[in-house]
């Protein structure tokens, strides 16, 4: 009965603070993490009116910000947390001062890596390379295709895309090496137009320029642009087509959106002008003449 009661006794004094330590720290955490998630939906709300991809660089970067604080805070409540209950279970944690030190040494040679990720991270939330809600273009270490997509989630270690087919992808920050920003303070639409090269440029830029004008007078679609777009005139030449190229300053993060729009007023332009967007099929050929008959020898002899 000794051991029993001193179970019950422990249960009652050390065990039952231990359990209200654990409690206490997920409650903690829990709030911390809502309070972080009220935090980012204002800045949103503030920032966009409810467009996740229009949005300030200084709303990008608080919003980054608060995910890092909220990760960084949660992660020293739970640090804390198992302080205390080493304590109470009554392991000395003054005498843990030594093993610690050598196993963070050990730690840091072989979890290099994540040491790397976190620096890195810092590095790209200080220096605001991209934030929440950015469109980009992440090359990795190794090489392969890019991860493109929007940004979703920014934290010391990973940054989170969600691409165009819906895929989340997860790229750790130690391992990025050049980061392409597709919507950074404003977006450029680029179109090029293909046309015959038998066809009167001039007219071209002219339906271009008619296009470029209705798009810009359009309620809907000025919102989105910064200013009219312009026709460059001639891109490239091919053997039998030229490249005609159209350009529209826009809102960060709506280039697609505009490009498609300005590419659907080209072709409903260049119809009703009687202007073809690709060269036209060649003529057949025509049949070669039937070779004449060769005389039999009957009716030769004849």
């Amino acid at each position: 009965m000794a051991p029993l009661t001193a179970l019950l006794d422990w249960l009652a004094g050390r065990g039952l603070e231990i359990v209200l330590i654990i409690l206490g720290s997920v409650l903690v955490a829990r709030f911390i993490t809502w309070v972080g998630r009220r935090i980012t939906d204002r800045i949103d709300a503030r920032s966009t009116g409810g467009d996740v991809l229009v949005r300030s660089e200084a709303a990008k970067h608080r919003h980054s910000l608060t995910q890092v604080i909220t990760w960084a805070l949660i992660v020293l409540v739970y640090a804390v947390s198992v302080f205390y209950v080493l304590d109470r279970l009554g392991v000395p944690v003054t005498g843990l001062v030594a093993p610690a030190t050598v196993l963070g040494v050990g730690l840091g040679f072989g979890a290099q890596r994540i040491v790397g990720d976190v620096l890195a991270g810092f590095f790209l939330i200080a220096e605001r390379q991209y934030g929440f809600g950015d469109v980009v273009s992440i090359a990795v270490v190794g090489g392969g295709d890019p991860a493109d997509g929007t940004v979703e989630d920014v934290t010391l270690r990973v940054t989170r895309l969600r691409s165009a087919d819906g895929e989340v992808v997860t790229v750790p920050n130690g391992q990025i090496v050049k980061v392409v920003n597709l919507s950074r303070d404003w977006a450029r639409a680029v179109v090029d137009v293909p046309v015959p090269t038998t066809a009167d440029v001039n007219r071209v830029n002219e339906v271009l320029r008619e296009v470029n004008r209705q798009a810009f007078a359009d309620d809907d679609l000025r919102r989105l642009l910064l200013d009219e777009p312009s026709v460059m005139g001639v891109e490239s030449i091919d053997l039998d087509q030229v490249n005609v190229r159209v350009v529209a300053r826009t809102l960060p993060g709506r280039q697609f959106e505009v490009g498609r729009d300005l590419r659907a007023r080209i072709v409903f332009a260049f119809a009703r002008a009687g202007l073809n967007l690709t060269p036209g099929p060649e003529p057949a050929p025509a049949p070669a003449p039937a070779p004449a008959p060769t005389p039999t020898r009957q009716g030769a002899q004849k």
